[in-house]
């Protein structure tokens, strides 16, 4: 019996880094930013075939919902991204450019986003013969902003609590007050910790880079409130623990 298992590498808003498998195939970029007008409604989203066989393909989309928590996947296609080609066979060590344009509501109220799936398809092997192949998948991060509005991100609150792993951490309620999405990456986190006298037992400024490489892109939607989870170890679960915002010269 043919078995086809499915190693989906996914990605999201809460890590939003580059993602690539090292055998499989390579996917550029992985965040994408378009308009709903002009020459930014289209991007292209690069594919490279870096098995030694050929790499069959098929792009697809979905809505995502935005929450407090991060992204929600829908599994729905209101058909406002188009995408050429929808499929492809990329031969080894070559590389396929795939278009994708905004066609939706020109007059958007705020931003809307979308997974593209970059799903490598399984190939039909001879009669009689079986085996296991390992189908990779890559989710690339499509937002769409509404024209003449920039993101207004910054830190509403900030508390201790504790990671994965029960150690005390910076959680961020972070707002952003206009209807165009941002990126926590685009700016820096700054953090200060105070033991219960008040006295300074922590500081810390995250640059844009170091927010990318440590937390991802940090999608906030337009008009969306989000809690983040600052992955850097505080000295102390007691106290309190301050946080500000500010955009990268």
């Amino acid at each position: 019996m043919k078995r086809h298992f499915k190693h989906a590498l996914t990605m999201f808003c809460a890590a939003l880094a580059p993602l690539q498998a090292a055998e499989a195939m390579t996917v550029q970029p992985v965040v994408i930013d378009l308009q709903t007008a002009g020459r930014d409604m289209s991007q292209t989203i690069t594919v490279e075939n870096t098995f030694a066989t050929p790499l069959p393909v098929e792009l697809t989309v979905q809505e995502l919902e935005l929450g407090t928590d991060g992204v929600k996947q829908t599994g729905k296609d209101p058909g406002d991204l188009l995408v050429f080609p929808p499929q492809a066979i990329i031969q080894p060590g070559q590389t396929q450019t795939f278009r994708v344009q905004y066609v939706g509501d020109p007059a958007l109220a705020k931003s809307k986003h979308y997974y593209v799936t970059v799903a490598q398809l399984p190939i039909k092997l001879p009669e009689g013969q079986s085996a296991i192949q390992i189908l990779y998948n890559f989710q690339v991060l499509i937002s769409v902003a509404p024209g003449g509005v920039k993101p207004k991100i910054a830190i509403q609150s900030a508390e201790i609590g504790t990671s994965a792993d029960g150690k005390p951490v910076a959680i961020l309620t972070v707002v952003n007050d206009s209807p165009a999405h941002g990126y926590l990456s685009n700016g820096r986190i700054r953090l200060v910790e105070k033991d219960k006298s008040g006295a300074q037992v922590f500081s810390r400024t995250l640059s844009a880079a170091e927010i990318q490489q440590t937390m991802g892109f940090g999608l906030i939607g337009g008009g969306q409130t989000r809690r983040v989870t600052v992955p850097l170890v505080l000295p102390s679960a007691e106290g309190t623990v301050e946080a500000s915002y500010s955009l990268e010269n």
